[in-house]
């Protein structure tokens, strides 16, 4: 994708890092929820005993995986979305003839 920076402006460039950037962030945001799930999850198991505790942190236990894989995939969606928008301004770019 960096390669795509060069065909485009400066300004288009450095909006399409910042974009990318704060994708990332909100990828470790989903990352810091699943693993504090997890924890949760694995520390409630283990500690409590009332039954439906008990089924409340299994549950939380088996949601951070799910989580985790939202986030991968809307990681992905914002990179390919980025990666198509700098392709097309690219092309319009050459197409202008700037």
């Amino acid at each position: 994708m960096r390669a795509d920076y060069l065909a485009v402006s400066v300004t288009d460039a450095l909006a399409a890092e910042r974009t990318v950037l704060a994708a990332e962030r909100t990828f470790l945001a989903y990352l810091r929820s699943a693993f504090a799930l997890f924890v949760a999850g694995v520390t409630g198991a283990q500690l409590l005993e009332a039954q439906w505790l008990l089924a409340v942190a299994y549950a939380l236990a088996i949601i951070a995986p799910l989580v985790l894989l939202v986030g991968v995939q809307r990681l992905r969606a914002s990179r390919r979305v980025v990666a198509e928008l700098l392709a097309r301004m690219a092309n319009e770019r050459r197409r202008s003839g700037a």
